[in-house]
Parts: C-alpha cells; structure tokens; sequence
C-alpha cells in the first residue's frame, strides 16, 4: 500500500553516506524533529537521475533551505558506496545520500517498480516528498518516464 499525505514515515533502516564512511540509521530517527525534502531515483549514476534528477535539487539546495526546508536527502536502491560516490561526482555537501541497498524504503512506502527490463531489478519508484517531523505533508510520484512533479522546482513551488 503506498503511503499518503499525513502518514508517517515507516520504521526502516537506511545507511546514510557520509565522508566517514556508511552509517546506520533508522528512519524514526533521521526524519525526527526537521523538515526533509526527500527525493528518490531509480538508481544513482542513471541518465534521467544524473542529468535533471540530483543537479536539480544541488542547484535549488538554497532556495529550499530559504522555503523552510533543514534538510535534503536522496534515497535510492543503492549500496552506500554508490551513493556516497555519486554524491561526490555529481552532488554537494548540501544533499544527503540515504542508501536503500535491500529496497526496503522503498518497499516499506510502497513505492517500488520492476527495472528488470533494463537489468536494474526491483528499485525504488521516482518520488519526492516533504517530511516534516516523519510525517508526509507533501507526495509527488512520477508517471512510469516522467521527471516533472519529483524535481526541485515543482517542491519549491510547494513549500
């Protein structure tokens, strides 16, 4: 069942990619006492993710921060070292990476998809969301194809 406006983040473990290595943490405690603009990509290093997806969210990271937003994070099935790496390439200091290696994230909102087509396996859908105190206040989920309602620009407008 896919999660909605006013409900609150599952209980899940995410690792979060930081310099020092992967963390361990749980989603309670992550989305606990701040305003996220989550954001999620089928897969880190993915042509539509590396090229509009993260830039997006890098470029309005300020204009976010401004809105009221404390803090930015991306989620995707990925290990941590992927994350991690691709946050070096293409990201900033400004989002922070939160790896769903197993999709159990991406499961537990359910909002998983199917990329074996494309040799992905299950993944997390696009998304993005504002979670303010672990609670949903705003859910943007992509058609299959589409980048227009997870971008930066469209959660601006929200907020």
């Amino acid at each position: 069942m896919m999660i909605n406006k006013g409900d609150k983040i599952p209980e899940v473990k995410l690792v979060k990619a930081t310099a020092e290595g992967p963390q361990q943490i749980s989603s309670s405690e992550y989305f606990a006492g701040k305003k996220v603009a989550l954001f999620s990509v089928p897969g880190a290093f993915t042509p539509t993710c590396s090229a509009k997806h993260l830039p997006g969210y890098v470029e309005k990271a300020a204009d976010l921060k401004a809105k009221g937003v404390d803090e930015i994070a991306c989620t995707a099935v990925n290990d941590a070292f992927v994350m991690g790496a691709w946050n070096d390439a293409a990201g900033s200091e400004d989002v922070t990476m939160l790896a769903d290696g197993n999709g159990e994230f991406a499961q537990a909102v359910g909002l998983t998809m199917d990329g074996s087509g494309f040799g992905l396996g299950q993944r997390g859908q696009r998304f993005s969301m504002i979670v303010n105190d672990g609670v949903v206040e705003e859910l943007n989920v992509e058609a299959p194809g589409d980048f227009k309602v997870s971008a930066a620009e469209y959660m601006l407008d929200q907020l």
